[in-house]
């Protein structure tokens, strides 16, 4: 492997501190540092320099994303004897190119709990694009920290090109979701489970949420505001905190799942735990398959509640740009386009024309 690296080691600084700055990591950078100093010794700079990138990003989603992204380039440069810090601009876009064929992990049907295996689909073209991104962004950082300044290998790599108006995941009609919360009141596993499942779907859903926020809040974010009960969240992108009111019908649910529970995880396992997000999919997966509606996770309901937000009679597409955390209005749209791809198929009106032709005849 090689080992002749481009930015100096940030140990010998650390240790003339009072106290050890990585002990204020967030759990990404905590968990990648673990990892790496497993693989390269706490020698090696990789663990600190990586572990300080992710700590660097403002948001918890992008320090996950990131991190995520980082793992398959880490475990792709090993397997060629190549050092991470080390790589040049050829092995990058080789990189790329191993992104387009490689199996991806997946869980083994009728394995060990928790058992995984390499024969997963590629990559798809979004997750590509983060790996690629979160690559860059690490070398832009060590160009940023050191003395010298790093050439960055991925400057001159593609990346994939991404349509906005495309998503992979299905969506739901209000109909559709009214199915889905019903399942969940009502024919859920046991009670304990219902109410849980209801309320979580009811809080993704009205409060235009996306999961990873969710399952961060504590029931000590709960509160009062002019009249509103709210949540106070911290925002998965671009940081900073936010009231998110909760409607009655939300809050009532919520009110029954916790049944006077003041601390703790908002949503939590039976043992009190943080519920995570895997175990959710579970759950979306199950109350799909009883509604008899398209298996999905939990990502596309922020998508749902904006497309039929945005459906009203009296939208107000600002307001609902607010209401989703989105900065650029375009964004909001976007779901808004995805529907009237659609709903507005002129395919259907010919459809319609062949088939009175096909039944009555030609004029």
């Amino acid at each position: 492997m090689t080992t002749t690296l481009p930015v100096r080691a940030p140990r010998t600084a650390l240790s003339t501190l009072r106290r050890d700055p990585r002990d204020l990591w967030p759990e990404h950078a905590r968990k990648l540092y673990d990892r790496l100093v497993g693989l390269y010794g706490e020698g090696d700079a990789l663990p600190t320099l990586a572990a300080s990138w992710i700590a660097h990003q403002r948001s918890i989603h992008t320090q996950r994303s990131y991190a995520h992204g980082f793992r398959i380039f880490e475990e792709f440069a090993r397997e060629y004897g190549a050092h991470p810090m080390a790589v040049k601009v050829v092995l990058a876009d080789a990189f790329r190119l191993h992104l387009e064929t490689a199996p991806t992990w997946v869980r083994v049907k009728g394995g060990a709990r928790g058992e995984m295996a390499l024969t997963g689909k590629p990559y798809s073209e979004a997750s590509r694009a983060n790996a690629l991104s979160a690559a860059s962004s690490f070398f832009a950082y060590l160009d940023k920290v050191s003395d010298d300044g790093v050439k960055n290998p991925f400057d001159a790599v593609q990346r994939p090109v991404l349509d906005p108006d495309y998503s992979p995941t299905p969506g739901y009609t209000e109909d559709e979701w009214a199915r889905l919360l019903r399942t969940a009141r009502d024919h859920h596993r046991s009670t304990a489970h219902r109410k849980r499942a209801y309320a979580l779907l009811l809080m993704l859903y009205t409060c235009c949420l996306r999961i990873d926020s969710l399952l961060n809040a504590r029931v000590e974010d709960l509160g009062y505001d002019k009249g509103h009960r709210v949540l106070l969240l911290e925002k998965m992108k671009g940081g900073g905190r936010k009231k998110k009111p909760i409607p009655p019908v939300a809050w009532d649910a919520l009110q029954d799942y916790l049944d006077g529970r003041t601390s703790g995880w908002l949503f939590c396992t039976a043992s009190g735990g943080q519920l995570d997000e895997p175990a959710v999919w579970r759950l979306l997966q199950s109350l799909a398959k009883r509604a008899e509606l398209p298996a999905r996770g939990p990502h596309g309901t922020k998508g749902d509640a904006i497309t039929h937000a945005l459906a009203k009679k009296d939208a107000r597409p600002d307001k609902i740009q607010r209401w989703a955390d989105h900065k650029d209005s375009r964004t909001t749209q976007r779901y808004n386009q995805r529907k009237e791809l659609l709903d507005d198929s002129p395919g259907y009106g010919l459809a319609a024309d062949v088939a009175r032709t096909l039944e009555h005849g030609s004029a």
